[in-house]
């Protein structure tokens, strides 16, 4: 992710999730002991070692100084559960298949004939088998990128194929981004085994990084639902959302409402920057004071921005009322391993839910 906020910062500006009234009157805990047995209360029915995964989930809450308050709790159980269903090492149908097709597409786009891609991949990988074999049968993702790290450090075509990018982008029983964990790798509390990637796949690793990601940043939402979407489509994306929504209120314009403000790694304005700058003699701001505020859109301090507060008082004053500042993505999700017509909506409600069952247990 772009933004770059500091431990510090998030940690001081961290807001308790919305949505939790009835548990403000909680006890201020005691022990480690205590916090544990509280999660394990919450955990969901059937969860194995209830004791190890409430160890897990402590520590990445005490480590970051996140409030481990019920709903704060509940939420990071949710996401877990929705993922992972608890469990760190889960197994993903046709994973198999999804990585020859992942093999074939690079290779084509390469140009290297898939023939030799699947000779290079009949080599004997460091565990005895061939990579082919080991791909044939993997079963997690878990196991998926360690043949891509093996193949890519091994053997002189993987590097050609893959270079340092293991295809893997994903893991862990939170499903965080491998790429958020490297960047977010300070202060990490456990020893690295190897690499970063490597510690996503792990329970602890994958849900402390879970955890961070989920609430290591300020976000003053009306309720958790929109948190849980910014899980899926990045931080602040439900904000954001809203914000292009209120632009095109103001323009007319269709913009697509994914959260995105600009196009990133990229210096050519996205639809969103095009966008505002129809507005910009309303607004009373050039060009560059546009595209420098729309650079804050994954950071808190974007709602603070002159541009941010225009853009609204102007929709506000055009609908009679006070728009919505908070919405979520209209986003399709896009994964070798989804079939159906899924979309960030989908995700949140569904962790939502969840989340509500974890509360009643409560």
């Amino acid at each position: 992710m772009k933004n770059k906020l500091t431990r510090r910062a998030s940690l001081l500006a961290l807001l308790i999730l919305a949505g939790c009234s009835s548990h403000k009157q909680e006890e201020k805990v005691a022990n480690p002991q205590t916090v544990e047995a509280r999660i394990a209360r919450l955990l969901p029915p059937g969860t194995q070692d209830r004791a190890g995964w409430s160890r897990d989930i402590y520590i990445a809450f005490n480590t970051q100084h996140i409030p481990p308050q019920t709903g704060n709790l509940c939420a990071a159980i949710a996401v877990a559960g929705q993922e992972s269903n608890f469990n760190a090492d889960a197994p993903v149908p046709g994973l198999g298949k999804i990585a020859w097709k992942e093999i074939d597409r690079r290779a084509s786009a390469l140009h290297i004939p898939a023939f030799v891609v699947h000779t290079a991949l009949l080599i004997k990988s460091p565990d005895g088998r061939s990579y082919s074999e080991r791909l044939d049968k993997v079963r997690s993702e878990k196991e998926l990128s360690a043949v891509f790290d093996d193949f890519i450090d091994m053997v002189p075509l993987g590097q050609k194929l893959f270079g340092s990018l293991n295809p893997v982008h994903t893991g862990g029983p939170m499903q965080v981004s491998i790429a958020f964990a490297e960047a977010h790798a300070e202060g990490y509390p456990w020893p690295v085994d190897k690499t970063v990637r490597r510690e996503v796949f792990t329970r602890h690793g994958g849900m402390y990084f879970g955890i961070m990601h989920l609430l290591g940043y300020p976000a003053d939402y009306s309720e958790p639902l929109y948190r849980f979407a910014d899980y899926n489509a990045g931080w602040y994306a439900s904000r954001n959302a809203a914000f292009q929504s209120a632009v095109n209120r103001l323009t007319g314009m269709k913009l697509a409402l994914d959260g995105d403000l600009i196009l990133y790694g990229s210096d050519r304005a996205g639809a969103t920057e095009k966008a505002v700058r129809t507005l910009a003699g309303r607004l009373d701001m050039s060009n560059a004071a546009i595209h420098d505020a729309l650079e804050q859109g994954e950071e808190a301090a974007f709602s603070d921005s002159k541009l941010y507060q225009r853009v609204f008082a102007l929709a506000d004053k055009l609908g009679h009322g006070k728009v919505p500042r908070e919405m979520l993505p209209g986003i399709r999700l896009e994964s070798p391993k989804i079939t159906r017509n899924l979309t960030t909506a989908w995700f949140a409600q569904r962790v939502n839910s969840r989340y509500q069952q974890c509360l009643k247990r409560a």
